[in-house]
């Protein structure tokens, strides 16, 4: 590294494909005469603006060739990048083979990503993996000692007030952000391109596994406030949270995105008709669906008003302002829609800091993906839990009604996004009890049931709504105990994975209470 903290830029190398901003600020650097190579586009764009330009053909005496492939690959122009100042060997060297020092380096990569998400083929994407421009970047961030690199244009303006109060110079401090960024960029585009081959490979679990994202904002704090955090977007490109715009209401908070996204999924998996989801601390605590979203809203919010404040609502279905009447009534942190009428979110206007969110459309719970979770020293990777009801086998000597599976199916889909180890009741399309996150399964059928008495009550119903309802199970019941404490709540009716070495002794305790019982032959624990 060159001593020298300040390095002035007498000459810059110039090859972007995003042009933004670009006329101005070479324009700034041909007044600062400094000398600037181009290649291809942006040499003619530069050009046609009137700033003055050499063709880094010419430069090098050397064209271009294979349409464009080999421009800047060349001694000429990596030794300028590479060379450090004030080292003589290196001096000499460049002065041997006529080799000049290029200060600023100004580089985009070739647009891969887009290529593949915009659904390019093969060849397409091939074509658009970007090798001149990634060595470029590589070499002038090593030698930050003496180059600036730019790969942002949004950072043109820093460098010319940087360049302006440093009389043409660069500071060491400066140039070193710029090459953490340079890594940063380059990372991220060799992952995106390693991930892609990946998946045309169908290895899905690679021997190295990379990790890309995008930083959407830092937080306030993580899941405490002693805790930094920041929020980071993938390439997955999936509806929900991350992609949402934000039309009002505070800054998101970590505990805000987690459980929104939860929120958001779990309401994505109602196509059929308008439903609404509450969370807290990422479980649902009111779930329900109706023929419109305000009377699926109130019903939601009946099963537990207790834990619907300060919490998560999330919907399905545009969401119009005889919802957002009844919504603005209850303390929420968020609400998440595909959409919202001009006129309900002039509603949620007078709820300043109540943050309103909207997607654009809903997620497909049956996309395939992958989720990762962080362990000690390592990660841990899986398939989305994309899945949910591929049989319902009945198992006891009574069938479940037509509207008995109806229900079932509902109770089961709310189970998959509940906490282990997770007991769900549901009457007439809404949830009435719900147990989550318990170390026993007993529990959270007594809790769940508990929880139905406390809504009946609030609603000044003197029967609990659990009786008549069914019963989902995220995992088979060990023991006949836990569907006990279910039948003893009221249930007629109860769907489980099924796959205990107790099966028998289970159906027959169902049989003995008369219930109706199907098993899935698929779990669906969430940790």
């Amino acid at each position: 590294m060159s001593k020298n903290t300040s390095t002035p830029i007498k000459r810059a190398l110039i090859s972007v494909s995003n042009k933004t901003g670009l006329e101005d600020f070479c324009q700034f650097l041909s007044d600062q005469g400094v000398e600037i190579l181009s290649t291809g586009g942006t040499a003619n764009a530069l050009r046609t603006a009137g700033v003055s330009i050499v063709d880094v053909s010419d430069y090098t005496g050397f064209p271009e060739i294979m349409n464009g492939r080999v421009k800047t690959l060349h001694p000429a122009i990596h030794g300028g990048l590479l060379a450090v100042r004030g080292n003589l060997e290196h001096e000499a060297a460049m002065d041997k083979h006529q080799i000049e020092p290029i200060d600023l380096l100004v580089v985009n990569l070739y647009p891969f990503k887009e290529t593949v998400t915009s659904g390019g083929n093969f060849d397409d994407c091939i074509e658009n993996i970007d090798i001149g421009g990634p060595a470029l970047i590589r070499a002038a961030a090593k030698n930050h000692g003496s180059v600036t690199v730019i790969v942002d244009p949004n950072d043109y303006a820093k460098v010319m007030n940087e360049m302006e109060s440093n009389k043409g110079s660069t500071s060491i401090s400066f140039r070193r952000g710029l090459a953490a960024k340079a890594y940063a960029l380059t990372s991220d585009y060799d992952g995106a391109i390693s991930s892609w081959f990946s998946e045309k490979l169908g290895e899905k679990f690679p021997a190295h596994l990379n990790f890309s994202g995008s930083l959407g904002q830092t937080l306030r704090y993580g899941e405490n406030p002693h805790q930094e955090a920041a929020f980071y977007f993938s390439q997955e490109n999936r509806p929900g949270v991350s992609g949402a715009k934000q039309l009002q209401g505070k800054e998101l908070s970590f505990n805000n995105i987690n459980d929104t996204d939860a929120a958001f999924e779990l309401a994505a998996e109602f196509a059929d008709q308008p439903a609404c989801v509450i969370v807290k601390h990422a479980n649902p605590c009111g779930v329900a669906k109706a023929n419109n979203l305000k009377t699926a809203y109130l019903r939601a919010l009946s099963c537990d008003p207790e834990s619907a404040f300060g919490g998560i609502i999330a919907f399905n279905k545009t969401l119009d302002s005889d919802t957002a009447k009844e919504v603005v009534k209850l303390f929420a942190e968020v609400v998440i829609a595909p959409d919202i009428h001009d006129d309900a979110q002039k509603i949620f206007a007078a709820k300043a800091n109540l943050r309103i969110l909207t997607t654009g459309t809903m997620s497909d719970p049956t996309a395939t993906g992958m989720t990762i979770r962080s362990v000690s020293s390592g990660y841990l990777l899986q398939d989305r839990d994309n899945r949910i009801l591929e049989k319902m086998t009945v198992v006891t000597k009574r069938a479940p009604t037509n509207e008995e599976n109806a229900e079932l199916k509902f109770a089961f889909t709310v189970c998959k996004h509940t906490k282990s180890n997770a007991i769900v009741y549901v009457k007439d399309g809404m949830t009435v009890g719900i147990g989550a996150g318990q170390m026993s399964r007993v529990n959270s059928a007594r809790i769940a049931a508990w929880k139905a008495e406390d809504a009946a009550r609030n609603a000044g119903d003197v029967k609990s709504w659990a009786r008549g309802s069914v019963v989902a199970s995220d995992a088979f019941f060990p023991f006949p105990d836990g569907l006990l404490e279910t039948a003893k709540a009221g249930v007629t009716a109860v769907i489980q994975p099924g796959g205990s070495v107790r099966d028998e002794e289970v159906i027959a305790a169902a049989d003995k209470k008369g219930l109706a019982m199907i098993f899935t032959g698929m779990r669906h624990f969430r940790h």
